[in-house]
């Protein structure tokens, strides 16, 4: 203890410098235990939730592989991490169910450590769960202050008690920390944190924060590095980028920073997520229209289709500007991939309301709707409202509308069969063996014949068959494609 309190005195105040020390401190530690033990110590990061999550763990797996440790599999890795997700309560359940296998495993292996951090970790009833029945979890930590990873592995690995260290919010945006990418060809981008919105069912405010946006030249330089490292696609990642901007010294907005974004040399493919309905620009409709970089997919949540529902959700937006906005992309932008979130089941909603979400559904003709059911949240003004919805009647609502999004984007994905489209080849396809899976601009999955070594590339695929939600396609002669 008192030699932790000595390495913490000797720690630089500034960041990123103050990371790059602790960094080192559990470097030295690492190494020795690995030389006790004869071999590399070992991690594993799991990612529950969101593209935002899968970036942050990145940021974790970049720390933990400059620290000393090596990837594997969570049920042999000696450092297991869950990046944990609360928008819908079943999230949490599946994290308790993780953590009682781990605690069995734990016993086995004592050397083992396990941490969580995330977006659960906000909640304060959550950590006085962990801290009554999960005590064999060495360290637990947020959103707000995932940047301190290094420096709360040292606290852990010198002390033998559970570390908790959960900030209620910061201002504080570190940059220049290590990264792990998942893909060598694509990445994602934070361009902001938090949000602003607080719909009434969300409790994504309460544990991110406050939306503040980074320094656009920030993000422009770490664009430019991905880029000369071999990145080709990046994915600029929000609560609302619709938003971005409004809390810098300098405001730009979003639709400037997507024009600065293409002018970089080497970037071949931009997407972003996620846009909310009612601070979506003209401008930025304008900038995707015009852009030969920016796909030609828009992610535009809806989550009901009555304007009495709407309110309700403090959404501040109604039917009718909705669909007004889904028309103008439209025509703006023939071509475009349009996806949408939907919440069935919303305290208060009528057989009527449910009809008026359906009503959009076929309106918007969807390339795709991801359809939930809704999932109170404590500390929601949702949680607290009357006239919740039974779960039988909220069930056969969500089939029903299950069954209408899946007609239709059938209908809408198919509409490509038997052109040529640029695929960015992704991964080796897990279900048939010597194909390759890649998306297309509009985001829609191909699966081709071809090997590994063509992994990152772009290639022309003929859709020959669409199968609802993706295509198999084959490969054809660049010289043979004609548009």
């Amino acid at each position: 203890m008192n030699n932790y309190a000595e390495v913490q005195a000797k720690a630089p105040i500034r960041e990123p410098e103050r990371q790059y020390y602790f960094i080192e401190i559990c470097r030295k530690k690492v190494q020795e235990e690995s030389e006790r033990l004869g071999r590399p110590l070992t991690f594993c990061v799991t990612t529950f939730g969101c593209q935002m999550n899968a970036r942050d763990s990145e940021k974790l797996a970049g720390i933990l592989e400059q620290i000393g440790y090596q990837p594997e599999e969570e049920a042999q890795a000696d450092f297991v991490i869950y990046n944990t997700c609360t928008v819908r309560e079943n999230a949490n359940l599946k994290v308790y169910g993780h953590l009682g296998l781990l605690k069995h495993r734990k016993k086995d292996r004592p050397g083992m450590r396990i941490a969580l951090c995330g977006c659960m970790m906000q909640e304060p009833e959550v950590i006085e769960k962990l801290k009554k029945s999960y005590r064999f979890v060495d360290l637990i930590f947020g959103t707000h202050n995932i940047f301190k990873f290094a420096e709360l592995l040292a606290e852990s690995l010198a002390r033998n008690t559970q570390v908790i260290d959960i900030w209620q919010g910061t201002d504080q945006i570190v940059e220049d920390l290590p990264v792990e990418r998942k893909y060598s060809f694509k990445s994602g981008v934070n361009i902001m944190f938090g949000c602003n919105n607080f719909c009434s069912y969300c409790i994504v405010p309460y544990v991110r924060g406050r939306e503040r946006s980074r320094k656009p030249e920030d993000i422009l330089k770490e664009i430019e590095a991905l880029a000369k490292d071999g990145v080709t696609e990046v994915m600029l990642l929000g609560q609302n980028v619709n938003s971005y901007g409004k809390t810098l010294e300098d405001p730009i907005n979003f639709a400037e920073l997507l024009r600065r974004v293409e002018q970089i040399e080497g970037i071949r493919r931009i997407r972003f997520m996620t846009s909310h309905p009612k601070d979506l620009s003209d401008e930025l409709i304008e900038v995707m229209r015009d852009s030969k970089k920016v796909c030609r997919h828009l992610h535009l949540p809806l989550q009901s289709g009555s304007t009495r529902i709407l309110k309700a959700m403090n959404r501040r937006y109604t039917k009718e500007q909705y669909l007004e906005l889904a028309q103008k992309i439209r025509h703006e932008i023939p071509d475009i991939s349009l996806t949408t979130d939907i919440i069935v089941g919303f305290p208060g909603e009528t057989e009527e309301d449910f009809q008026e979400t359906m009503d959009v559904v076929r309106q918007v003709r969807y390339d795709n709707a991801y359809t939930f059911i809704y999932s109170k949240r404590t500390g929601t003004p949702a949680a607290g409202m009357e006239n919740q919805v039974p779960e039988d009647v909220t069930k056969d609502r969500f089939d029903r509308l299950l069954a209408l999004v899946q007609e239709l984007a059938k209908e809408q994905t198919a509409r490509f069969a038997g052109t040529v489209q640029e695929v960015l080849t992704e991964e080796e396809n897990s279900h048939k063996p010597g194909y390759l899976t890649g998306r297309m601009s509009n985001n829609l999955l191909v699966h081709f014949p071809g090997d590994k070594s063509q992994i990152g590339e772009y290639k022309e695929v003929r859709l020959e068959e669409c199968r609802g939600f993706y295509y198999m396609g084959s490969i054809v002669n660049p010289s043979a494609i004609s548009r």
